[in-house]
């Protein structure tokens, strides 16, 4: 089962109501100012449907979008025509360009479920950051993986949307297993059935700390959500600035 496939279409309707875009592209553009970094160009990996990116594009930012899934990128280029969009697994990609700043919101870092993959992440961004640039991410928490989601179903309903969330949390590993089921009505009363699995692996503070040092990075500055104080242990996301 793809990742963000079908769901790519409904991703805006349903995350619009979770996710505030606006305060989170102020937050950036505020941890970027205090880190000393006022960056021409953005790069943001694991982009979705550009939400992110094309409110950065309008505030005069040079951006560039890359994710792996050819169905997130189709929508975001609907909201950044002329930008430059990749299709590029980010632990991956190889960039002749260099940019004032890396982003990856909203879960992106989870989604690698191999630490390798982490670790090649994070060399790939040190490699094509300017001397100067600054390298934000979050990260869904362990805690909030295993304590939050953990073993829990949620379901939840619209005029036009139904689906079911079941999740499953293998603590050996602190991989999150999520199966989604989606309802969708396509007219005269008939509702088209999808499901897709999802898996996010939890990381520790100190294990991302290990291998951004290890890729290069000697400043690590991390955060509670949208906050510019240091995460509780309670914390459900937690954001990092590096350079």
């Amino acid at each position: 089962m793809a990742q963000y496939g079908k769901f790519a279409e409904i991703y805006d309707s349903l995350m619009h109501e979770d996710v505030d875009y606006d305060s989170w592209c102020d937050y950036i553009e505020n941890l970027l100012h205090l880190n000393g970094c006022e960056p021409d160009t953005i790069c943001e990996l694991a982009c979705g449907t550009g939400n992110i990116t094309a409110r950065l594009a309008e505030r005069g930012y040079d951006v560039t979008g890359l994710d792996i899934s050819s169905d997130m990128l189709r929508l975001a280029a609907k909201k950044l025509r002329g930008a430059h969009l990749i299709r590029s697994d980010m632990s991956r990609f190889r960039s002749a360009r260099r940019y004032g700043a890396f982003l990856c919101m909203i879960d992106g870092i989870n989604y690698l479920i191999d630490p390798a993959a982490v670790k090649r992440t994070f060399e790939n961004v040190r490699r094509s950051l300017e001397e100067n640039g600054v390298f934000i991410f979050d990260v869904s928490t362990r805690y909030k993986l295993s304590s939050i989601l953990g073993n829990e179903t949620y379901i939840h309903s619209e005029y036009d949307v139904f689906y079911s969330w079941q999740n499953r949390y293998i603590e050996r590993y602190n991989i999150s297993d999520m199966l989604l089921n989606f309802f969708i009505e396509r007219g005269g009363g008939l509702y088209e059935r999808f499901e897709e699995r999802h898996l996010q692996r939890g990381y520790s503070i100190e294990q991302l700390k290990y291998m951004l040092r290890g890729a290069g990075f000697e400043k690590i500055e991390v955060y509670g959500e949208l906050s510019y104080s240091a995460p509780e242990k309670d914390s459900e996301r937690i954001v990092f600035a590096c350079s």
